[in-house]
């Protein structure tokens, strides 16, 4: 009992005691505050850096960034402009297709541009997205002459994919979304990937004007095989593998036998050991018609050999 006694007067003086101890804390700490020796002008860096905080907030919260520097650009080239370095003459080499303002626009330089503030390298990167300029080169000739030279991408086909019909490049880049009226007789590919295969195979039909001559479209089918669709409706289909073969088997027949001439819609030429070929529906019928005349009359001579 006395021991337990003993523990619970121990434990009510230390509660007794704790608030002074508290005190005693709190007072040392403020006293150490009070006693910090703050740097002359810490006041004035901390407003500013609660105003300069709040700017940039602002700017960021506003999307005004883009416009803030649009400005501070155009007070650099009016000063460096004013110190004789503005751009008096601009030397442009390679356009065709492409218009001088366009290419200018492109590349960022308007009349306010200097050529000391002038970025050659990011003007180069501007020029090349345009999908017509395959290679750029910006020069800055100081005081004030500025030298461009581009290399166009040359319209090569037209391609069809999904129902759209686009002016392309022979590396398959797309040159236009829509086919301008100039370049409406250029040949006209078709089907997924067909950008891209073109070249190679338009150059191999090249070599078969008999055949060439006559195609509207060249359509790719599953990204694996041609189709030649001629101007006359007749489709013509290749094989996947050794599509030269069946030009050469084609052109052989067209000579020897005149068949793309005939009343027919289809010459299929994938299999390498024979051509089906597809009558029209009115050369079918004619020739439905000739079979059962040639049989009527067989019957019939038949028929008076036996009498």
């Amino acid at each position: 009992m006395d021991r337990r006694g003993h523990l619970a007067q121990s434990l009510d003086s230390s509660i007794g005691r704790s608030p002074g101890r508290w005190r005693r804390s709190l007072r040392r700490w403020f006293n150490a505050l009070v006693d910090i020796d703050v740097p002359r002008g810490a006041g004035s860096a901390a407003v500013a850096a609660l105003l300069l905080g709040s700017v940039c907030y602002g700017v960021v919260k506003g999307d005004h960034g883009p416009t803030i520097a649009e400005n501070v650009q155009d007070l650099c080239d009016a000063a460096a402009t004013a110190a004789g370095f503005g751009i008096a003459e601009v030397a442009l080499t390679g356009e065709r297709e492409l218009a001088r303002d366009e290419i200018l626009k492109t590349a960022g330089i308007t009349g306010r541009t200097s050529l000391l503030f002038l970025d050659a390298a990011q003007a180069r990167v501007r020029l090349l997205t345009n999908p017509w300029i395959a290679e750029a080169t910006v020069l800055k000739l100081y005081p004030g002459r500025l030298r461009i030279e581009i290399k166009e991408r040359a319209p090569f086909a037209l391609w069809q994919k999904d129902a759209r019909t686009s002016l392309i490049a022979t590396d398959g880049t797309v040159l236009e979304p829509s086919v301008p009226e100039r370049f409406a007789k250029l040949p006209l590919v078709v089907g997924s990937g067909a950008a891209q295969a073109a070249p190679g195979f338009l150059e191999m039909v090249s070599h078969y004007p008999g055949v060439s001559k006559q195609v509207v479209a060249s359509v790719l089918v599953a990204e694996r095989r041609w189709n030649l669709h001629l101007t006359n409706g007749v489709d013509i289909l290749l094989p996947e593998a050794d599509a030269e073969r069946a030009l050469r088997t084609l052109t052989d027949l067209d000579r020897d036998k005149n068949l793309l001439a005939r009343d027919i819609v289809l010459v299929d030429l994938r299999l390498a050991d024979r051509v089906t070929v597809r009558l029209s529906d009115t050369a079918a019928a004619a020739r439905d018609e000739a079979v059962k005349a040639a049989e009527k009359a067989r019957k019939a001579k038949r028929k008076g050999t036996e009498a």
